[in-house]
């Protein structure tokens, strides 16, 4: 039975290569075997790159500048094989195989685990985190949503001594939410596992864990303590600070339901949609996307939200039925978005990834936002201006020299949105638009998006956060599953 892990940090802090300021600094911190931590901050502050040097992942000099140490049960994170268990905050990074039951066994394999134990805890792994697939299922084939739960039932079944978990809820839908949670809580105390928690929606482990800490933006630790305590005497600062805190609404409009009778941007009839014309994940679809306001689309994981925002923004060809957009938005004569080339898409449907860096084409923020309004061939000085904007906007100036890669993941995801608002598209579809955003991240990018709205902007959000719903669901597609 594996025995808890005891984590030091002692004046610690890691520059990325090619950043002049380092992306977290000074940090003391000591955690007690079993403790169940929640490491909590602004987006940016540093909490992923911190996981990542608790895990051992950070690399060498070639990678960046760490000053002082960590240490787990004594010795280098690095040193540590089979200890310590990372969830990343994309789960595509943690997909290794290309079947569900040989990825989740992969650790096990690495750490030797007798082969007869291997298959018992694979299923048992699956089992604990709602992923109900055959063992032959292929990865490729899980939603976003399902791939975050195949990554922890991976880690889960190698039974760590720590267990790092970077936004693991982030991308699933509220039963998905509650399960996840059960799992890990269940582990915890099955194990006594020693847990360090990364998560924007404090409420989600607020009652779990033992014990919140929250990174300063400047390095070191803004507060330290008891749940309990550290919401209480500190939630005006953590709130100011960009840090969800339980029970603190959101100051943004909540705009009105449209009528069902308002003209539409675009149309879908009959549609049949799925990534592989054989196998369609849904069918019979009928779906208007009205003129100058705010559509959601929601449903649990797996339902095909992102297909549907897909061949919606005329990214996936039809498998049957049609998409046709309003005439003024016609190219060369032509309504349907999947038969418009690329730079007629650019204005007129901009797509938000669910994984940011699939988007990305440059080497700095300021190049990257430039890419559209280049490919329209704008002036210099008016391509100048939307990037200058766009940058202060979304509180992403300081950083308009940095490599996108080198981001935080709500600081990419801010990055991805701007980028398609660089081109002015009259409409926007957005695939979990607020993952990993801290609450400061959230309000600027809701608000922005309100602001297009009210612009005559068409939005589409998928999404799984009830607050976006709230906020932007003038109108709602919600799926059940495949048909």
């Amino acid at each position: 039975m594996p025995h808890p892990a005891r984590v030091e940090v002692d004046g610690w802090g890691w520059r990325y290569a090619g950043r002049r300021l380092p992306a977290t600094r000074d940090i003391d911190l000591t955690i007690e075997p079993g403790e169940r931590v929640l490491l909590l901050g602004a987006s940016g502050a540093g909490k992923t790159t911190l996981l990542a040097g608790l895990a051992g992942l950070l690399g060498g000099s070639d990678e960046g500048e760490a000053t002082g140490a960590i240490r787990v049960d004594g010795a280098a994170p690095e040193a540590q094989r089979g200890r310590i268990g990372l969830v990343l905050q994309d789960p595509e990074a943690g997909v290794v195989l290309s079947k569900v039951g040989d990825d989740v066994a992969f650790g096990c394999e690495n750490l030797g685990v007798p082969a007869d134990q291997i298959p018992g805890r694979v299923i048992e792994a699956l089992a604990s985190v709602g992923l109900d697939v055959p063992l032959d299922r292929p990865t490729k084939a899980l939603s976003g949503g399902q791939k975050q739960r195949l990554a922890l039932a991976g880690v889960l079944a190698m039974r760590p001594g720590l267990l790092l978990l970077d936004e693991p809820t982030a991308n699933l839908d509220p039963d998905g939410v509650r399960e996840v949670r059960t799992a890990v809580e269940r582990v915890v105390a099955r194990e006594e596992t020693t847990l360090v928690l990364i998560e924007h929606r404090t409420a989600v482990w607020a009652d779990m864990v033992t014990r919140v800490v929250v990174l300063a933006p400047g390095g070191g630790l803004l507060a330290d303590g008891p749940p309990a305590w550290v919401f209480g005497q500190h939630g005006d600062a953590l709130a100011a600070a960009g840090v969800w805190v339980p029970g603190r609404a959101v100051d943004l409009p909540v705009l009105a339901p449209v009528s069902s009778t308002r003209d539409a941007s675009l149309q879908a009839t009959r549609l049949a949609i799925g990534r592989e014309r054989r196998a369609p994940v849904l069918s019979g679809l009928d779906v208007a996307v009205p003129e100058a306001a705010g559509t959601v689309v929601t449903g649990p994981n797996g339902a095909g939200k992102s297909t549907l925002a897909l061949t919606l923004a005329g990214l996936l060809p039809e498998l049957d039925g049609e998409v046709v957009a309003a005439d003024r938005l016609a190219a060369r004569g032509v309504r349907r978005p999947s038969r418009w080339r690329s730079t007629e898409l650019l204005t007129r449907i901009g797509t938000v990834f669910q994984e940011p860096e699939h988007q990305f084409l440059a080497t700095t923020l300021r190049d990257e936002l430039a890419v559209g309004p280049r490919a329209l061939r704008m002036p210099a000085a008016e391509v100048d201006a939307i990037v200058d904007e766009l940058l202060e906007r979304l509180d992403l100036a300081s950083l308009a020299e940095a490599h996108p890669f080198t981001l935080s993941g709500g600081q990419k995801r801010r990055l991805s949105v701007a980028t398609v608002l660089a081109s002015s598209p009259e409409i926007i579809v957005l695939d979990e638009p607020t993952f990993g955003q801290d609450r400061r991240g959230w309000s600027e990018l809701v608000g922005l998006l309100q602001r297009e709205i009210a612009r005559g902007r068409s939005v589409i959000a998928v999404t799984h956060d009830a607050d976006v719903v709230r906020h932007l669901g003038q109108h709602r597609v919600t799926l059940a599953g495949a048909a």
